[in-house]
């Protein structure tokens, strides 16, 4: 009976530690916010990813703990545009004159893409990364590094649509194009004499995960069909080892098979309830309560979450307007009427039936009514009073790095504290 192996391993990225560890006789691995890979030859080195700009210092370090030839570098490659991946790639090309940097051809638009709405992502995210990365950044300070490396926005020396093949000192890569659960730019790297796959975030943050096909910090819907494809193209490989975009490595033929065949067929299973139940005249609510993961199909929902899926396939085939109610079609909020609800049933009737909805359980409908007297009265301290204790009962019961984020800064902000915008940029 398979164990999922989301059950063993951390879900949640950190930003890059120094130490770095060696997987194998010629691959050195430093983690991070998302991890990087050196890939050594007797012609030169490859690099995989190369962090955040202020990570890209570490990694190097890391290298030179391990490898003699750190500083030998004659291909950079990255599976993905986002900054977490390319943000080092400058910093590498002036330790390696000559370097050549790869991609999938749609890097660029993916750039552009993140570039646009960099000021409004950098606020949405900063509920869940500002303490962590300040905690980094005290780290590093304790090392003797606080200059930190700027962030690149690299261009490509040579691109490619499907498929590029490269090989150096005798190794072989294979580098194939896999739109998939984080980014159109995707790529996957195959070592085919090894076995070994160099998947990045192809299957969303946390591997053994179900895909975040919709964003807390705001972006794109990512298609669930599209992410099912991408893990039967890594599937048809028959890869020993995953080297992934975080934690360790990923060991075994069968155990990589039987995961993947799990993420891909919980994908299809939510994707096929949640087309049957709207073919059925089903209210999207009422799908993201019923849909559940049959036992065999188990999977983490600890980035991605089962419930925000169904919601964003929905969206996504239907768009944002849900036949629910005229409203929706114009441009005045529901909560204008606010002070109307609390001029004719009152504060203190408010407050005493969301008291009840807490008693009962009933969490999620106890904010709805806080949210009424927030709306006009934020700083009502009996609703804050309730508030954080709707929160904390719904944080106990969470495990999901951007749920478990946002109510612990909902916490936070109900206490009196503050969430600034992301200092590094």
């Amino acid at each position: 009976m398979r164990t999922p192996i989301y059950k063993s391993r951390p879900y949640g990225p950190s930003a890059a530690r120094f130490g770095g560890e060696r997987i194998n006789d010629f691959i050195v691995m430093s983690e991070g916010c998302s991890n990087s890979y050196l890939l050594e030859t007797s012609e030169g080195n490859i690099l995989i990813n190369t962090g955040m700009g202020f990570e890209a210092p570490v990694h190097f370090k890391n290298y030179e703990t391990h490898s003699s030839a750190k500083d030998s570098i004659k291909y950079v490659i990255t599976t993905q545009g986002h900054v977490d991946h390319v943000g080092g790639v400058q910093y590498f090309r002036d330790k390696n004159p000559g370097l050549q940097y790869i991609a999938q051809a749609g890097i660029e638009e993916h750039q552009s893409y993140d570039a646009r709405l960099s000021e409004f992502r950098a606020r949405r995210s900063s509920f869940r990364f500002l303490d962590e990365f300040n905690n980094a950044f005290s780290y590093y300070a304790a090392e003797g590094y606080s200059d930190f490396n700027p962030q690149d926005r690299p261009s490509p020396d040579i691109t490619f649509e499907e498929r590029y093949e490269l090989s150096l000192g005798g190794l072989d890569l294979v580098l194939i194009a896999v739109k998939g659960a984080e980014t159109n730019d995707s790529l996957i790297v195959w070592l085919p004499q090894h076995k070994i796959c160099l998947t990045g975030n192809l299957f969303g943050c946390p591997f053994g995960h179900f895909p975040n096909l919709v964003t807390i910090r705001g972006d794109r819907y990512r298609d669930a069909l599209t992410c099912a494809a991408a893990a039967q193209t890594v599937l048809d490989l028959e890869a020993e080892t995953i080297l992934y975009g975080h934690h360790a490595p990923v060991l075994g033929k069968e155990l990589i098979k039987s995961e993947l065949c799990a993420y891909r067929d919980a994908i299809h299973y939510v994707h096929n309830e949640t087309v049957k139940g709207m073919n059925e005249g089903k209210e999207l609510h009422t799908l993201m309560q019923e849909i559940q993961l049959p036992p065999e199909l188990e999977v983490g929902q600890g980035y991605g979450k089962v419930s925000w899926s169904v919601r964003a396939i929905w969206e996504n085939y239907a768009g944002w307007f849900h036949h629910n109610s005229t409203t929706e079609l114009y441009s005045v909020p529901q909560k204008s009427v606010h002070a109307d609800l609390i001029e004719l049933a009152g504060i203190d009737a408010l407050i005493e039936r969301a008291q009840q909805k807490l008693k009962e359980g009933k969490l999620e409908e106890s904010l709805h009514l806080l949210d009424i007297i927030f709306s006009e009265q934020p700083k009502q301290e009996q609703a804050i009073e309730l508030a954080i204790k709707v929160h904390e009962k719904l944080l106990k019961d969470a495990d999901n790095f951007w749920l478990n984020g946002w109510l612990e800064n909902q916490i936070k902000l109900l206490k009196g504290g503050k969430t600034t915008p992301l200092a590094y940029d």
